[in-house]
């Protein structure tokens, strides 16, 4: 037999080939591996889904539940730079040594079962948080709802954020299928919140169905506010005179409302003070969601890679104030809306630094040189044009040239595929910038 690995780098590179599929949706084999596990959980579980937000609602969740005292596992997908980005306990990355035990575990009950990456890595993160002796869980779903991995686990309450078109081969071409796939995380008698204002009627549907106890926004809770300030409405309980969340964007008080009905739907099991929820909004941190830098010129990141995603980005650089040119780091996968990300973005960017990324997959700076030409975006003429496309290799490459052209009031937008994102953040670390 065939020894095993003894480093999280080597398990990492034998997982990406133990199964013909990297992606290879439905529940049958990781229940059978789970139930093998035994992996089951003593406190309350929350598991987030939508096309968008899901990140940043677990995060808010995270620092709120922290705040109280809580003792809180959140798995995450995918991540930036570092594969322990997924799974944090107490507010830290757990360990290569913890994950390597327990990827031994679950190889040592996987038996004949053909585990994908995703599923393989889930497993072994839920067995490490159900032997944590932790409060409070929060599981972002990786795709979809109803066939993901993370659905082998009941929600006591279950998130769905948004509902957009995005991975159209698995999902679904229309927001009425995509949203009977998110709804598969909603349970029987249990807290099913949705903070999409315009919900598909078929997460309803699907909700009344099975009689789950769907909240809505804007009947069952809302937010209010201004400039200063801003309110949160439930069912039962009001939350007023609240900070703004650290988090920047538009959509932020939609995620955070959505979070905040969670979290009244636990009070009983998960008490949580008015001042821990202000704290936990002011210190919550995500990186590559609308992550504006400091210095100039400005610089924001965000991985948005889809048209809902990307209309939310073009709306809060609009919000930012007035800056003579924006420059763009893109990059993107081949099996995104490519068209439908340059349409919500053509018109506020001024110079493109296209970019290839290291995945089969991916896009080529070519194809999307392409693709904007077909969105009408005409390339430089002459060194003094206001609108350009170049072309380059890496994320790296990509910015640099971004950097060296864009004056201190200009801004630079990194955007695109988490590759983008995390192949700047990497950069800039060589810098010895943060």
């Amino acid at each position: 037999m065939q020894s095993l690995p003894t480093t999280l780098p080597d398990w990492l590179a034998l997982l990406e080939t133990m199964h013909p599929k990297a992606i290879d949706m439905g529940l049958e084999r990781v229940s059978q591996v789970k139930d093998r596990l035994g992996i089951r959980f003593d406190c309350p579980v929350i598991i987030v889904g939508g096309t968008n937000g899901k990140g940043s609602t677990c995060a808010m969740l995270e620092a709120i539940l922290m705040q109280a005292g809580y003792r809180v596992g959140v798995y995450t997908s995918p991540h930036l730079i570092d594969f322990n980005e997924r799974a944090r306990l107490h507010g830290e990355q757990v360990s290569d040594e913890a994950l390597v035990s327990q990827f031994a575990a679950v190889e040592a009950q996987r038996g004949d079962v053909s585990l994908t990456y995703f599923e393989f890595t889930t497993l072994a993160i839920l067995k490490l948080f159900a032997e944590a002796g932790l409060d409070a869980v929060i599981l972002e779903v990786g795709l979809g709802g109803r066939l993901d991995a993370v659905n082998v686990i009941d929600a006591d309450v279950a998130i769905v954020t948004s509902v957009d078109i995005d991975h159209t081969e698995y999902l679904g071409d229309t927001r009425e299928k995509i949203g009977f796939e998110k709804a598969g995380i909603f349970r029987a008698g249990r807290a099913a919140i949705c903070g999409d204002p315009v919900p598909p009627q078929s997460l309803i549907d699907h909700a009344q169905a099975i009689g789950a106890d769907l909240w809505l926004f804007g009947r069952d809770f809302n937010y209010s506010g201004d400039k200063q300030q801003w309110n949160y409405g439930g069912r039962s309980q009001r939350r007023s005179s609240l900070g703004y969340p650290a988090l920047r964007g538009a959509n932020q008080l939609l995620n955070a409302s959505a979070a905040l009905a969670a979290l009244e739907a636990l009070r009983d099991r998960l008490p949580v003070g008015a001042q821990e929820v202000r704290t936990g909004l002011a210190l919550v941190d995500l990186p590559g969601r609308f992550q504006v830098l400091p210095g100039r010129p400005t610089i924001v990141l965000d991985v948005a890679h889809n048209p809902h995603a990307a209309a939310t980005l073009a709306q809060n650089l609009g919000n930012m104030g007035f800056h003579p040119y924006t420059y763009a780091v893109f990059g993107a996968m081949q099996d995104k809306d490519i068209d439908g990300v340059i349409a919500q973005l053509k018109d506020t960017i001024d110079h493109w630094c296209l970019t290839s990324l290291p995945l089969p997959r991916a896009a080529s700076a070519e194809y999307l040189r392409q693709k904007l030409i077909d969105a009408g975006v005409t390339p430089r003429g002459d060194a003094g044009s206001e609108r350009s496309i170049e072309l380059f290799d890496s994320p790296a490459s990509a910015f640099a040239n971004a950097r060296k052209r864009a004056g201190e009031n200009d801004r630079i937008a990194v955007f695109g595929s988490f590759l983008t994102v995390a192949g700047v953040i990497e950069a800039r670390k060589t810098e010895g910038q943060s």
